[in-house]
């Protein structure tokens, strides 16, 4: 025994080193095997090998998707298959209502988004929180059967007071509301609105809770949908958080910009069953579909064809990603884009520049002003490779503008929660709409048509104007684009 401690104390640090050198290496494999990009494979087993001990815990922490291999995603996907299939008939042909060109679209997401294609919706935009937030607000004081709300961020300031309040005066006419709110998002006001919800008895919980916890695979995941689900027919989504910021009328000359929609029709089931299935990876609980939806008579004219996208770290890995690509390769005429935060990879910014290349108008808006600064400075690193494509960047002066915005041809729409970067498409748990309807994609394209007149061109002029210091500022932050 004694032999054996002296062996130990003389030769520990040696074995401490070895045993080191051998979970990095054991760690590193695991991540080579894991990934499917090369770049990220590449970054992996370079911070677990120049890092031997933190960059090992670095990775199984937050480089480790066990949600695509969670046994839960499998339970959860049940109820969405069965939502599925016993739903009404799909929507038919949508060449004579968008053009043939979008026919081989519609078959993509089929496929992609496992929701069926569905008409009978009135889709109503709202712009900005003065049109968005009294209609939800008017929507919960309307309710008599059931309330479904998720958020990013639920801020605890004077509109998120008006919606708790709603919600409790709700809860007292029985009406049944369950309240998801994302574990980081439920941090950014203080104290999280989260405890008067539940001190006033309503049912609420946090998306991806403790994250230091036994649950600290997820840490890097944030759940960014935004879904209100009203009486069984009725729905809202978009991009817009529960924030006094998107109010003029409290937040004043500094107030951002949003877009939200109001859903009547099959459509707004599809937002309920995104929502049950977070709710039960949340809880545990599982709500039954129907328990909560309503049938109710089609809403009035026009009623447009779409269904929900659900794209997340799942079942349903980057399916925003590939229902771009797909809308890129099919476009004959225009494709305008406002995205607040524009960071997309490679293979994006191919399919933009062949766009482009192929003689079709593209025109990408950003924020002049954004409320990400890190982000700010990788974006413009990189928008000198889709402007050398032939695309066209404008940078909208006044407010930031937190739209997530697409029309292809005036005749389709891509509209909600994803931003295009690193981590809406393939972190993040996103949720979008796409809509074939000539009307609404004339209107979307009117409102980012206005933004690009309140816009500075953007040109490779300007960006190699900037001082070195700062391109090169510029390029060190947008080296970690896929982190921020």
């Amino acid at each position: 025994m004694s032999v054996l401690s002296d062996f130990l104390a003389d030769y520990w640090p040696h074995l401490a080193a070895l045993l080191s050198l051998a979970f990095s290496l054991a760690v590193a494999a695991k991540a080579a095997m894991q990934k499917n990009d090369v770049r990220a494979a590449i970054a992996w087993v370079g911070v677990i090998l120049m890092s031997p001990i933190a960059g090992p815990f670095l990775y199984l922490i937050a480089g480790i998707n066990r949600i695509r291999h969670d046994q839960m995603s499998t339970q959860r996907s049940r109820l969405i298959k069965d939502y599925v299939n016993s739903a009404r008939a799909p929507f038919g042909d949508v060449a004579p209502v968008s053009g043939p060109q979008f026919a081989s679209l519609r078959i993509l997401c089929d496929q992609v988004g496992r929701f069926p294609l569905q008409d009978g919706n009135h889709i109503t935009l709202l712009d900005g929180g003065e049109e968005a937030y009294p209609a939800m607000l008017q929507a919960i004081d309307e309710a008599h059967h059931c309330i479904a709300l998720q958020s990013y961020i639920f801020d605890h300031d004077r509109i998120g007071l008006r919606f708790a309040e709603a919600l409790r005066d709700a809860q007292a006419r029985g009406v049944e509301i369950r309240v998801l709110i994302d574990a980081v998002g439920a941090r950014y006001s203080h104290p999280p609105i989260l405890r008067l919800l539940q001190r006033n008895g309503i049912r609420a919980d946090r998306f991806m809770t403790n994250p230091l916890g036994l649950r600290s695979a997820y840490a890097n995941l944030r759940s960014h949908r935004k879904i209100l689900f009203v009486d069984g027919h009725l729905g809202f989504m978009g991009g817009m958080n529960i924030r006094e910021s998107f109010m003029t009328s409290l937040a004043g000359r500094r107030a951002d910009h949003d877009t939200h929609f109001r859903i009547e029709g099959p459509l707004a089931t599809q937002l309920f069953a995104v929502f049950a299935n977070d709710w039960e990876f949340a809880t545990g609980e599982r709500l039954r579909i129907e328990d909560w939806v309503r049938v109710s008579p089609l809403p009035p004219p026009p009623r447009v064809p779409a269904r929900c996208i659900r794209s997340g770290p799942d079942r349903f890995m980057a399916a925003t990603h590939r229902v771009l690509l797909g809308a890129l390769a099919v476009a004959q005429r225009h494709v305008r884009i406002q995205s607040p935060y524009f960071l997309p990879d490679q293979t994006l910014i191919g399919a933009l520049n062949t766009a482009a290349r192929r003689g079709i108008r593209v025109d990408i808006v950003i924020p002049g002003r954004n409320n990400l600064r890190l982000v700010n400075y990788a974006m413009t690193a990189q928008l000198a490779q889709v402007l050398e494509g032939g695309c066209r960047v404008w940078r909208r002066r006044g407010n930031f503008d937190h739209s997530k915005l697409l029309t292809v041809d005036d005749a389709w729409s891509y509209v909600g929660s994803s931003n295009l970067d690193p981590r809406s498409l393939r972190l993040n748990f996103e949720l979008d709409l796409e809509i074939y309807d000539r009307t609404l994609a004339e209107q979307i394209g009117r409102r980012i048509d206005a933004g690009i007149e309140q816009s500075e061109r953007v040109t490779l002029e300007t960006l190699n104007a900037l001082p070195y210091l700062k391109r090169l500022r510029n390029r060190i932050i947008w080296l970690a684009s896929p982190y921020l």
